[in-house]
């Protein structure tokens, strides 16, 4: 009978005296029968208007706000089980130790048990259950069933202090959001004794397998005799085979565990040495990968139908899983199961983690706050998981100290580019400065989570950074007299305070800056919306520009004043007179921004494209829906949505052409280019700037062109094929 006929005999047992041709995986009962509703929801959607609720005489608003949510299995409340206990299901045969007593199927089975729990393993650091992925494996569970078996015994064994180890630092890290399940352990046997020893069993399992290995590679003439060294299985043909992907998948689970281990060490003293661990890493997935061909071709029994879906190499399920073993012992796990990933995708998971751990890794740990903010910025364009954030966040603050090795007073001193001798001044006492110190701590960590949650807190620390800035220049002007200005500072705590003023504002519009930028990548403004944006982002961006060449400017005014020089020579006022490459290069992202805006403006106001006025809100309404944050926190002073009208409300292509925004961003990187041959990231980006400022320099020039003859012929849209935040204008002729 096949999977139809018996689910439809289920049911007319339950509904004897209903008929229904329609199969369910949930059984009914004497008085309900289950129907497929999805015909009739389609055609409600298609009838129902905006506002209107469907309202039924068993079924009101009141009912659908009572009941139960199917959605994420994450979140879900439905439950299916198989068996009440773990028990129940090891009596009923769910995870046998042997798992055969033909050692070659045996072997067979363990290779998949670490495939199955590979594919586990990547689907938890995706932010699932561990209930529902790691300890879903039956031998998990039961420790002690494990230990008559070596070779299965010392690799749950690393399993489980590997899960312990990624707890412990996420937990620690506190940076995992309000939808991730990864901290909660549910009771889980994560501290078994024994389990710290995993590596030195592990290594033991290891050595055994290599002389297998090399016992059957060996000729005849030089080869042990069995009674020596006792083949890993019966098959001597697969002998090498099983060995060699035994083999790899041991090394990168040792590997990894020590991956884990060194960049836990204080200071990043282990950085160096996980590097070489990562590269292990590496390697051997591609050996395990390169095993599957083999494993494949041997696998007895079914494989599952389709290559993309399968959790094994081999293609064969597992034994020992299900996903619903633990949904009854632990109260908060959710009791839907759930899709683990593919064995594939698990691979790529491990890759992509590897790789990024590989980077934060490699380095520097740079005092300078603007190299690190410029790093996490560019790390984090690579939308690394949970995991790779967590170990950079543990990285940048240990112990109140950037790397656990400078103080963040030291760090705030040098990113305002005063000197060192400033730390022994009393300043550093100073309860603002020292709530500064926190604040630039909290930012740090906020810069490690991900772009949405990164988002929602620079927007709500955004006001913590305006508040202490005024709180300072207030407390500046109580201790120096009213009438003194930024600009003027007679002693050491007067020039202290100025220089960190003027850093703290600059620190403040790169918060807003990055605010803007994220909303970009995560895809929060509409077309119709980009000219608001760009037009707020070039705002941003001038007072960018203009605090971080003051903070220059102050800088090397003082560094000149102690050098006591008599007279300037013409050398030296042309090195003053050149704008530093860091000026130029936001002077280029400000061309471009102010380009797009006022573009997009004159699309609006001479050709009428890109309106699109919603049933909802007004532009006025999404003018604050999107810059509330900085609006609240005066970023920058008066600028609100009037001034934003009147800066676009009369822009026109005519105006546009003549003096072309494009064309000098495209001039600009050109020129400074050169100063950047040290900095890869920044010249990558200043080449990527240049062409989307060519490309639209020429759409520019088509649009007034061809849009004065025959507007309606013109399609504009706008596309982020090379940049993640200025977009590339492309124009086609309907």
């Amino acid at each position: 009978m096949d999977w139809k006929s018996t689910e439809q005999a289920s049911m007319e047992r339950h509904a004897p005296n209903h008929s229904s041709s329609t199969s369910s995986s949930i059984p009914a009962t004497e008085n309900t029968v289950w129907a497929d509703a999805s015909p009739l929801l389609e055609t409600v959607c298609k009838e129902l208007r905006d506002g209107e609720l469907i309202h039924g005489e068993n079924f009101n608003l009141y009912a659908a706000m009572s009941a139960l949510e199917i959605m994420d299995p994450k979140m879900d409340s439905g439950i299916i089980n198989k068996y009440a206990s773990v028990d129940e299901a090891i009596e009923d045969g769910l995870a046998p130790v042997p798992i055969s007593h033909d050692k070659t199927v045996d072997v067979q089975c363990i290779i998949d048990i670490i495939d199955q729990l590979l594919a586990c393993e990547a689907t938890w650091h995706k932010g699932h259950s561990l209930a529902q992925t790691v300890f879903s494996c039956a031998y998990l569970l039961r420790p002690e069933r494990t230990l008559s078996h070596a070779l299965l015994d010392s690799y749950c064994k690393v399993i489980r202090a590997t899960c312990k180890a990624v707890t412990s630092i996420v937990s620690d890290a506190r940076t995992h959001e309000e939808e991730d399940l990864f901290t909660m352990a549910y009771g889980l046997p994560l501290n078994v004794e024994g389990d710290e020893k995993c590596l030195s069993l592990l290594n033991a399992v290891e050595e055994n397998i290599s002389r297998q290995l090399r016992a059957c590679k060996a000729p005849p003439s030089k080869r042990k005799p069995l009674e020596d060294i006792e083949p890993l299985q019966n098959n001597f043909d697969l002998e090498e085979g099983y060995c060699k992907a035994l083999l790899c998948r041991l090394r990168f689970r040792k590997h990894f565990c020590h991956v884990l281990t060194c960049m836990r060490r204080p200071q990043g003293r282990g950085l160096e040495l996980a590097r070489k661990h990562i590269a292990s890493c590496i390697s051997e997935l591609g050996s395990i990968l390169n095993s599957a061909e083999f494993l494949m071709s041997n696998a007895y029994g079914t494989c599952e139908d389709g290559t993309e879906d399968r959790t094994t190499a081999s293609g064969r399920q597992a034994i020992g899983f299900d996903a619903n073993l633990n949904s009854r012992i632990s109260a908060p796990t959710p009791p839907r199961s759930i899709k683990i990933l593919s064995w594939k995708k698990a691979i790529e998971y491990f890759e992509k983690l590897l790789h990024h751990l590989d980077i934060i890794c490699s380095y520097l740990l740079d005092p300078s706050l603007d190299v690190l903010l410029r790093f996490v910025a560019q790390f984090q364009k690579a939308q690394p998981d949970l995991v790779a954030r967590v170990h950079l966040q543990l990285l940048l603050v240990q112990d109140g100290k950037l790397y656990g090795r400078y103080p963040i007073l030291a760090v705030i001193i040098r990113a305002a580019r005063l000197p060192e001798v400033i730390m022994r001044h009393d300043i550093q006492k100073n309860e603002y400065v020292v709530q500064l110190g926190q604040m630039v701590i909290n930012m740090l960590k906020v810069l490690c989570t991900n772009a949405a949650w990164q988002r929602r807190k620079l927007g709500k620390i955004l006001q913590d950074w305006r508040a202490i800035y005024v709180q300072l220049e207030l407390a500046y002007r109580k201790e120096f007299g009213e009438g003194s200005s930024i600009s003027n500072g007679e002693n050491a705590s007067a020039g202290i305070l100025k220089h960190i003023l003027i850093w703290v504002e600059e620190q403040t519009y790169w918060i807003a800056h990055r605010f803007l930028v994220l909303g970009f990548e995560l895809e929060l403004y509409s077309p119709s919306e980009y000219c608001m944006v760009y037009w707020y982002l070039y705002v941003v961006l001038i007072r960018l520009a203009e605090k971080t060449h003051l903070k220059m400017t102050v800088s090397d005014g003082s560094a000149k004043q102690k050098g006591k020089k008599r007279k300037d020579s013409p050398k030296d006022l042309a090195r003053e007179a050149r704008i530093p490459p860091a000026i130029s290069f936001l002077q280029c992202q400000i061309c471009l921004a102010e380009g797009l805006a006022l573009l997009l403006a004159a699309l609006r106001n001479e050709l009428m494209v890109l309106q699109s006025p919603s049933p909802f809100n007004s532009e006025h309404e999404r003018f604050i829906q999107h810059f509330e944050p900085l609006q609240k926190a005066c970023i920058p002073d008066l600028i609100s949505y009037p001034s934003f009208k009147e800066s676009t409300s009369h822009a026109r292509f005519s105006s546009l052409v003549m003096y072309n925004y494009f064309k000098d961003a495209q001039k600009i990187a050109k020129e400074v280019k050169s100063s950047f041959l040290n900095d890869p990231d920044r010249l990558a980006e200043l080449c990527i700037l240049e062409q989307v400022a060519e490309h639209n320099s020429v759409a520019l020039n088509v649009i007034s062109r061809v849009g004065a003859l025959d507007p309606s012929s013109l399609k504009v849209s706008f596309e982020f094929i090379h940049h993640p935040c200025f977009a590339t204008v492309a124009v086609k002729r309907s």
